[in-house]
């Protein structure tokens, strides 16, 4: 079996399912494999994994990035829980500059989301106690990490309507709106 790949709207935005080979036990998938990525077109060069815990629902990370020199594309999914991840566009030029994608990622479904560089990324939590994994092909650095607000009118992201207020880190709750971010980034770069 391979990987089913699904495109969206912005054509760069690419949903992985692998596959899972279950039995009484339980079951067993290689998330990730070098050469089957390959097979679809996806070089990355993976440097970094991390991995986050929410215990609440409607908890937002995001809209996160880092600039050159050390742009970072994300291979993220939900070990447990769900959430709805989201990426942007920032690619200056681009048809789609602006807009977003957002996919429900879940244990349960087992989909992932490679978000590559030039798109904002973040999610919303949409189960209590909800661990993250995302791979990464460049490190953190405190110098290049950049936050969109969640909530910009500009970007208009239909986030779930989970019943509450979403729970928010200090850093999202003041960051920049698009119209206020100079990208760097360009379309077919």
């Amino acid at each position: 079996m391979s990987i089913q790949l699904t495109r969206h709207a912005i054509p760069e935005i690419l949903e992985l399912t692998p596959p899972r080979f279950g039995d009484h036990r339980g079951f067993f998938s290689e998330t990730y494999k070098r050469d089957a990525f390959h097979a679809l077109g996806i070089h990355n060069d993976w440097v970094q994994d991390n991995q986050s815990f929410s215990a609440e629902v409607g908890t937002i990370r995001g809209l996160h990035f880092q600039v050159p020199p050390t742009p970072q594309a994300k291979l993220v999914r939900a070990l447990r829980g769900a959430i709805f991840d989201v990426a942007v566009d920032l690619r200056r030029g681009s048809a789609s500059y602006g807009r977003w994608v957002g996919v429900v990622l879940s244990a349960e479904k087992w989909n992932q989301l490679l978000v590559p560089a030039g798109f904002a990324h973040g999610f919303m939590t949409l189960q209590p106690d909800t661990e993250v994994l995302y791979k990464v092909d460049a490190p953190w650095s405190r110098d290049d990490e950049r936050a969109i607000r969640w909530d910009d009118p500009m970007i208009g992201i239909a986030w779930p309507d989970v019943g509450q207020s979403p729970t928010l880190s200090d850093k999202d709750r003041i960051a920049m709106t698009l119209e206020e971010f100079a990208s760097p980034f360009n379309a077919g770069e």
